[in-house]
């Protein structure tokens, strides 16, 4: 399972995360994203968004990631729920490098732009608690769960 959850993710490039704010309210956000040999998501995000400020707050995140235009017998995504938390120090320049080297465009400071955004953005990691794998081929409704042990 672990293995076919990990080439899932290093299939795909965009996770949508959700949040709740101070009022119960939820949104939710896509954003480019990495990922470990441990199942951990790298992502970009200002501080000051909405998501930036509800992940500093609480910590927590959910999220999905799919393919896009899928027929109802090939549906693949996965699901997932866990922490968060801003990178700083050696554990930044970590994911930095993993994030970099799977989006090369972020090191291009010759784009009209970028650095001055890449200057407003933290680097987050996500550590999925729990995460379910859907993959509607081996069957309609096919569902496997991977748990973090503690």
């Amino acid at each position: 399972m672990r293995k076919r959850l990990l080439n899932f993710l290093r299939n795909h490039q965009v996770v949508t995360i959700a949040v709740v704010e101070p009022d119960g309210t939820a949104h939710a956000a896509a954003l480019f994203y990495a990922v470990d040999d441990e199942l951990n998501l790298y992502v970009l995000t200002e501080p000051a968004s909405r998501h930036g400020r509800a992940m500093a707050r609480t910590g927590r995140v959910a999220g999905t990631i799919q393919r896009d235009r899928q027929e109802w017998q090939e549906i693949q995504g996965a699901q997932f729920r866990g922490r968060c938390r801003r990178l700083r120090g050696a554990a930044h320049e970590r994911g930095w490098d993993l994030f970099a080297a799977r989006f090369p465009f972020v090191r291009n400071t010759a784009v009209a732009g970028l650095a001055q955004a890449l200057g407003k953005i933290a680097l987050w990691r996500i550590e999925p608690a729990w995460i379910r794998l859907i993959d509607n081929r081996r069957g309609f409704g096919h569902k496997e769960e991977w748990t973090r042990k503690a």
